[in-house]
C-alpha cells in the first residue's frame, strides 16, 4: 500500500513540476510530411503535446503546459486526449484555448473527468474502436504498463494511443505505454511518436526494441521527461539506427522551457 501511495504522489507531482511555457518560449521548428492531400505539418509543443495541421484542419494532441505554448497556432478542429493524468488531460490549458468548436476524441475515463461544459463536444473511443471524421480516421490503440496490474500507473483499457490516417499516411501516437504486443504488431506506420520515461512508461532500450519491431518510416521520441530528468534520446536514435538505418529518427526539443 505504501508503494502505491508513493507512486500516486509522484505522478501528481510530475504533472505539477513541469516548467510553464510562456508566449516567448521558442518552439521546436515544425516539420512537413507529404500526404496525398497536401502536407502534414508536425509542430512539437511540449512533453506529449503536438499539433498537426493537415488539409485545412488543426489537431491538438494532449494539450498541456499552459495556453501560451499554443500562441499563434490555429484553434483546434479536433482534440485527442490519451489519458487522465495531468500531463495529458489539463483542464487549465483547455480553459485558456479556443476549443468551443473542437471535436474531443477521448477514452471513457477522460470523458468522465472533463469539465461539464465540454460534454457536447466529446466522442468516446474505446481500445479497438475507429472513427471517421473530417476526412481522416482515428483508431484507438491500447496503452498500458507491463506487467499488467490493477495498481499500475496505466491500466489496460483506461487510456488510448491513437493511429490517425491523414491523406494515406498512418500516424501513431503511443500515449503512455510500455513495449506492449499491440504496439509491436502495428503495420504500415509512416510516422510514430513514442514515449520513453521511467518510471511511468518504458526506458530507452524498450522503446527502441518496440520501434524496431513495427518499423515506422519516421519516429519522433516524445514524452521523455521522467522522474530523473530527460531520457537519452540520442542513445535511442543510436540503438534504432544501429539495427535499422532506414528508420528516420527525428530528435526535436520537446522541452524548450527547460533550456
Amino acid at each position: 500500500m505504501k508503494s502505491i501511495l508513493l507512486l500516486t504522489a509522484a505522478l501528481a507531482a510530475f504533472a505539477l513540476q513541469a516548467p510553464a511555457q510562456t508566449a516567448t518560449t521558442p518552439r521546436a521548428a515544425a516539420d512537413q510530411i507529404a500526404t496525398s492531400k497536401g502536407p502534414l505539418t508536425v509542430q512539437p509543443i511540449t512533453h506529449g503535446s503536438v499539433v498537426f495541421t493537415w488539409s485545412g484542419k488543426t489537431i491538438y494532441v494532449d494539450p498541456y503546459g499552459g495556453a501560451a505554448a499554443y500562441a499563434g497556432l490555429a484553434a483546434p478542429d479536433v482534440i485527442l486526449i490519451t489519458d487522465i493524468h495531468g500531463d495529458h488531460l489539463d483542464p487549465k490549458t483547455l480553459a485558456g484555448l479556443s476549443v468551443s468548436k473542437a471535436l474531443m476524441i477521448v477514452p471513457q475515463a477522460v470523458a468522465e473527468k472533463l469539465p461539464a461544459e465540454y460534454k457536447p463536444q466529446v466522442r468516446i473511443l474505446r481500445n479497438g474502436q475507429k472513427l471517421d471524421t473530417l476526412g481522416m480516421s482515428v483508431s484507438a490503440i491500447p496503452m498500458y504498463n507491463l506487467p499488467e496490474a490493477a495498481d499500475a500507473p496505466h491500466t489496460k483499457g483506461r487510456g488510448n494511443g491513437y493511429v490517425l490516417n491523414l491523406g494515406g499516411k498512418n500516424v501513431y501516437l503511443s500515449g503512455d505505454t510500455e513495449d506492449i504486443p499491440e504496439m509491436r504488431a502495428l503495420q504500415h506506420i509512416d510516422v510514430a511518436f513514442v514515449c520513453m520515461n521511467l518510471p511511468y512508461t518504458m526506458d530507452v532500450n524498450q522503446a527502441a526494441q518496440a520501434v524496431l519491431a513495427f518499423k515506422p518510416s519516421i519516429v519522433y521520441p516524445y514524452h521523455y521527461r521522467g522522474q530523473s530528468g530527460l531520457s537519452d534520446v540520442a542513445a535511442f536514435k543510436k540503438t534504432v539506427n544501429a539495427a535499422n538505418k532506414k528508420i528516420d529518427v527525428r530528435l526535436r526539443n520537446w522541452y524548450p522551457a527547460a533550456q
